[in-house]
């Protein structure tokens, strides 16, 4: 009897995604969806907004307490979640949740990008999509139409950061932003990339060298990215030859964070040596956690680690 190509399994990845013969792929988790409104623990409000309806971009709002500061002009965060760029949302409990929490200990106002996830929508859709919602956002820097950023926001202080595949997006909008600006008087203040989700073809440091690891990281890839020229594509590999080097990132400071225990170690302490040796102008910070695995801090917020994290991430946020 012949097996049916639609049942069976050809491989799952990372416990992120499943694919089978037939090609169809089925996500594995991040598929959760929680309302927006106010946290009752720490007073955040948040409310989903639509950036581009024809493109389907989106994302969801995050407004500290501000009875206490109603004149203030707040930092502005742009966040990019992770989730290999095919799973996840800012709508999920683990994103709404942590920024909440971020937003509440930073005083700042955060917007949480939805962009459009592969392999639907393949590479480079998601970076199309997330440097549209940068310029978005920038362009309320002498007003705007959602009034939680014309009023309360100060555009002067933009930061872009994310996690994992989101870190990978918040390095490639900045060089972006370097190249062709953002068209305001918005500027991007600094960059946090959190255990950012780099590869290349050739082992670096004491990466992995297991084949059957580097092939699911391979397939991966070229799941979200089938158009891609393999694993030095400058999109995956910002040190790869040819790729369009670090000196031109569009803002002051970058804070790269790696976990010891995660797989992407060593590129995140590959692309921190790079951007020190780029010619950049700006000021880089690298943190090492030791001892935990890749976005621990959404894995078990409330750990001694976690909250270590949150409270570098907040400094870096409010820095002059």
């Amino acid at each position: 009897m012949a097996t049916d190509p639609d049942a069976e399994v050809d491989v799952e990845l990372f416990s992120i995604v499943r694919v089978y013969k037939s090609g169809r792929f089925e996500r594995l988790t991040g598929d959760d969806v929680v309302p927006a409104g106010v946290d009752p623990d720490t007073g955040v409000a948040s409310k989903d907004v639509v950036i581009d309806p024809n493109a389907g971009i989106s994302a969801r709002l995050f407004l500290p307490d501000v009875s206490c500061l109603p004149h203030a002009k707040l930092p502005v965060l742009v966040y990019y979640h992770g989730g290999g760029f095919c799973i996840e949302s800012p709508f999920s409990s683990r994103y709404t949740s942590f920024l909440n929490s971020l937003v509440a200990k930073a005083k700042a106002i955060a917007v949480s990008v939805c962009y459009r996830l592969a392999p639907e929508h393949p590479l480079p859709t998601a970076y199309h999509d997330s440097l549209a919602a940068l310029r978005w956002v920038a362009s309320h820097a002498d007003g705007g139409e959602e009034s939680w950023l014309a009023e309360h926001g100060d555009l002067g202080r933009l930061f872009v950061s994310g996690d994992s595949a989101g870190a990978n997006i918040a390095h490639h909008v900045a060089r972006l932003a370097g190249i062709s600006g953002l068209g305001t008087g918005a500027r991007i203040k600094g960059a946090a990339l959190i255990h950012p989700y780099f590869w290349g073809e050739e082992p670096v440091g004491s990466e992995t060298r297991d084949r059957e690891t580097r092939e699911k990281a391979e397939r991966l890839w070229r799941l979200v990215c089938p158009g891609t020229t393999g694993m030095d594509d400058t999109l995956i590999n910002p040190l790869a030859e040819g790729a369009p080097g670090l000196k031109g990132l569009a803002c002051e400071r970058v804070l790269v964070e790696v976990a010891g225990d995660d797989l992407l170690r060593e590129r995140g302490r590959a692309y921190y040596d790079g951007l020190k040796a780029s010619g950049w102008g700006g000021e880089a910070e690298m943190v090492e956690t030791e001892g935990e695995g890749h976005v621990f801090h959404l894995d078990n917020p409330a750990s001694d680690k976690a909250l270590a994290f949150m409270d570098r991430l907040v400094a870096f946020l409010n820095r002059d």
